[in-house]
């Protein structure tokens, strides 16, 4: 009879045949470290947008009609990652805002910038 050992650890596997693993600790512990470069990378950019929103959120705080305009040198004095949005918003006369979750920014000027909260209902 074929025995077969965990591909995490290496002990002798009980059970099914089509086993690869000794337990759910070694399976974990496989597929972490299987795909730890794609999570690192996915972290970061999550980490990125979660930023851009909090920023883009406390930039709006006190608006009671949900815009701002900022300059880009605040923008940037915050840390904020032009790079990273989750959505794009195209208006009908072509304006495109850039959207992290439900704040989003559109570039007016070189130096200047309008904040938005998207209505919940869209």
């Amino acid at each position: 009879m074929l025995h077969k050992n965990c591909l995490e650890c290496g002990d002798r596997i009980l059970g099914r045949a089509d086993k690869k693993f000794c337990g759910d600790a070694c399976r974990n512990a496989y597929n972490n470290k299987l795909n730890a470069d794609a999570n690192n990378q996915v972290r970061n950019i999550n980490h990125a947008l979660r930023k851009n929103r909090r920023i883009l959120e406390d930039l709006l705080n006190g608006n009671a009609d949900g815009k701002a305009r900022v300059p880009l040198k605040k923008l940037a004095a915050k840390g904020f990652h032009f790079d990273y949005f989750t959505s794009l918003y195209t208006t009908k006369t072509g304006s495109q805002y850039r959207f992290c979750y439900e704040f989003g920014y559109l570039r007016l000027e070189e130096d200047l910038y309008m904040v938005v909260r998207r209505d919940q209902q869209q």
